[in-house]
């Protein structure tokens, strides 16, 4: 157990560490700490995620709050290193996911802070896939004009653009979608009430690329990377949906990952939250695994949406759709992924409304209903949030 000068351990931490490596084969077992002030006060609680892969690439969150499980040889390999410490649990880490006992077991003197990522170029022996990028739309032209500038403009070589209208009955919207050049826009017409899950799959039985990008209407591109950063993770093995940090427009954070269980079915995590916000310990600004993330800008693999039978469109035809479908996507071990470095603005629900009337109020009870009854969301507690974390707040605040 390495452990820095002048740290503390909780009453009854070894006899809880014994207990956990009794039952477990893991390499790593870690807990929460919090940080003892100049008059021994505990403050700065860390209530930690389940072991996360990627978040650890950008914020060690278990050395010297672990025990580690090492062969001699992999600590004669590190001795005398100052950073012995972080060499040897990062090494063992690898061998297999470190179990998290969820209870403050370290009171410590600092900890060391998240390491912000920068984008990182894509690497140009990767052949990029093509991407079907879908973008669903009724009228507001205003809307999806900004939303296919921003697409054009994206730095990414590979993109067919479908367009599904629903319906459009407003003749400058008409005209507009009857002038895109038929070579880089492909229009389908999907008729009858807005079925978000129906109009996406509709698209996806025509789509031709290896990637998926759904898209809203109302987004709003800010950097021409945005697609390359997602594309680079949904590419790899083990992920499944890649969501973006999307911003309203006044800035502040609208999605930044899922959680479950909040409000007893699933939140976005840190929203409201401004990006510069050191929020709680930066999470909002680092890439990492999520439980789900929003269909609003979301990259998957084609062949893996359709494993797993695409959206919804009997259960979830508007509301929860995108997280049951990451949901499904990670049982198969195809994980969720947020990705902060591709930043865009949201415009949320600004083309379709919001549910007030009794119509949508009753098909979104449904649908909350679905949830519950499919995935569990009023007991479930998710494995990236903690127990002592609120289910009640999308930012991430310790419970009452």
């Amino acid at each position: 157990m390495p452990i820095a000068a002048g740290d503390a351990l909780a009453p009854g931490a070894i006899a809880a560490y014994r207990r956990a490596a009794a039952e477990t084969e893991s390499c790593v077992i870690y807990a929460d700490d919090d940080v003892l002030d100049d008059r021994q006060n505990r403050t700065n609680p860390h209530f930690k995620p389940g072991w996360n892969s990627e978040l650890f690439r950008h914020f060690d969150y278990l050395t010297s709050s672990c025990m580690v499980r090492a062969p001699r040889e992999a600590m004669e390999a590190v001795a005398g290193a100052d950073d012995w410490a972080q060499r040897i649990t990062a090494q063992m880490a690898e061998e297999g996911a470190p179990l998290h006992i969820p209870k403050v077991l370290h009171h410590r003197r600092s900890r060391p802070g998240p390491r912000l990522a920068a984008p990182s170029p894509a690497d140009p022996d990767v052949d990029l896939p093509l991407v079907t990028v879908i973008i669903p739309t009724r009228n507001r032209v205003d809307l999806l004009r900004t939303c296919l500038e921003g697409v054009a403009a994206t730095d990414y070589p590979a993109v067919e653009v479908i367009i599904v209208d629903n319906d459009s009955d407003d003749q400058e919207t008409l005209d507009f979608l009857d002038s895109l050049d038929p070579v880089r826009y492909r229009v389908l017409r999907y008729s009858g009430p807005f079925n978000y899950s129906a109009i996406n799959n509709h698209a996806v039985a025509q789509a031709r690329g290896q990637l998926l990008c759904l898209l809203n209407n109302d987004i709003e591109v800010m950097e021409p990377d945005w697609l390359s950063l997602m594309v680079a993770q949904a590419i790899r093995d083990n992920v499944g949906a890649v969501g973006a940090r999307l911003l309203y427009p006044d800035g502040r954070i609208q999605h930044a990952g899922v959680v479950m269980g909040m409000g007893h079915a699933a939140g976005h995590a840190h929203r409201l939250l401004r990006p510069d916000d050191e929020g709680y310990f930066h999470r909002h600004s680092l890439p990492q695994f999520v439980s789900a993330v929003t269909a609003a800008c979301l990259v998957v693999q084609r062949g893996r949406f359709l494993s797993v039978g695409g959206l919804d469109a009997q259960n979830f035809a508007v509301a929860f759709n995108d997280v049951d479908l990451c949901l499904r996507l990670n049982k198969r071990g195809w994980q969720s992924f947020y990705e902060p470095r591709a930043t865009l603005i949201h415009h949320e629900s600004v083309s379709r409304g919001f549910d007030r009337d009794p119509v949508g109020q009753k098909r979104f009870a449904g649908e909350l209903a679905a949830l519950q009854r499919l995935w569990g969301t009023e007991t479930i507690v998710d494995p990236y949030h903690h127990p002592e974390l609120s289910r009640a707040s999308e930012t991430f605040v310790v419970r009452l």
